[in-house]
């Protein structure tokens, strides 16, 4: 009997099978076998081949690593474990958006800015991906914080650079409202923060913190945030959110970061692109101002006034730098200060031609004597 009686398929056989069969019929199912673990494990890869008038075309693999599905809210994840930038530009959108990626169950932080990011604000960014799962970044140039003569129609944008930065930051989501979204027609509902705003950038600038607290309030209305990031910087600006908070009972975390700088000390500001090479140069006396000052407090001095002084003379000598104002004040109400007995913090605030520019420095006695202990 020949081998037409046997069906290799089903390993069915219907007579007696020749000498060497059973060796044919082993091989035939080993190479079944290994067929069916290959279709297997290339199933999730590989789409189905489509045959061409040529040949057969393998159809593009899409591997697991690449994308894969998260557990909360369905959103892709790359192979990096960032997921795709949200760009959203109205209120109805991003609600929607964190209804469904279930904001409530995951921690969101936000980092409000008026956009054109530099290394400072992407420093939020990253501390505020350390903190929660879900961050957004928004980015308004919020015209109540703008006095009439201030810098409101040229300050400087960049919402294409913005996006690509807070991509690669591996940010969630980038809320770019139009300015009808925040302020719709009739307005005329504000907050305000009065004690902590009345000195200092509060003085000079009439109705800025107004305009600060206000759309910050609206935005923690509309995102509902675990937490809010901002730099220490702007450490009036924080000093008044963190007041807007407690008073309102605002559920949301305020969370305040260090100054990052250039390479000469200068705080990193979006304003300081307004600034000439040779403005550039003098602005960093007043970071040199406010170390020296940190370094007469280490060496025992505790007079709010000498403190001061060492920045204003180091001011004075560049002949294009404004003195708004430099004080020593309580971290927590801004409260000005006659000696430094335990926390301060020493603020500035100058102008150089039409920029301008404030700093700050935290000086804590404890610390420095401490130090002189040591």
């Amino acid at each position: 009997m020949g081998l037409s009686g046997y069906k290799f398929g089903k390993l069915e056989h219907y007579g007696t099978a020749p000498k060497g069969l059973d060796m044919v019929k082993r091989k035939t199912v080993q190479r079944q076998n290994k067929s069916k673990r290959k279709t297997s494990t290339n199933s999730a890869k590989v789409k189905p081949a489509r045959k061409t008038g040529k040949k057969n075309v393998r159809a593009r693999v899409v591997s697991r690593e690449l994308f894969s599905r998260r557990s909360s809210g369905g959103s892709i994840t790359r192979k990096n474990g960032l997921a795709p930038l949200k760009f959203i530009r109205t209120n109805k959108e991003i609600k929607k958006y964190l209804a469904q990626a279930g904001s409530r169950r995951r921690k969101v932080a936000l980092v409000p800015t008026m956009g054109y990011l530099h290394e400072g604000h992407l420093s939020l960014v990253r501390e505020a991906r350390r903190l929660a799962s879900l961050v957004v970044v928004t980015v308004f140039v919020n015209p109540t914080q703008f006095g009439p003569t201030e810098d409101l129609d040229r300050y400087p944008r960049d919402i294409s650079g913005d996006r690509r930065k807070l991509r690669r930051e591996g940010a969630s989501l980038m809320f770019v409202p139009d300015t009808p979204e925040i302020y719709p027609d009739g307005f005329q509902t504000y907050i305000e923060v009065t004690d902590v705003t009345r000195d200092f950038c509060g003085a000079s600038r009439q109705g800025h913190f107004r305009g600060v607290t206000t759309v910050v309030g609206k935005l923690f209305n509309v995102i509902r945030p675990d937490m809010a990031i901002f730099g220490e910087k702007d450490f009036q600006q924080l000093v008044a959110v963190r007041r807007m908070v407690a008073d309102l009972n605002m559920e949301v975390e305020v969370v305040g970061m260090p100054t990052v700088r250039e390479e000469d000390g200068l705080a990193m500001s979006s304003r300081n692109a307004y600034l000439s090479p040779a403005q550039r140069q003098q602005a960093t006396a007043l970071f040199r101002g406010l170390t020296k000052a940190r370094r007469l407090l280490d060496s025992g001095e505790r007079d709010a006034a000498e403190l001061a002084a060492v920045v204003l003379d180091l001011l004075r000598e560049e002949q294009d730098i404004r003195i708004e104002y430099v004080a020593v004040c309580d971290p927590l109400t801004l409260d000005r200060i006659p000696e430094v007995e335990h926390d301060a913090v020493l603020m500035a605030a100058i102008r150089i031609g039409d920029t301008r520019l404030i700093d700050n420095i935290r000086l804590n006695a404890r610390k420095s004597r401490r130090s002189q202990r040591k």
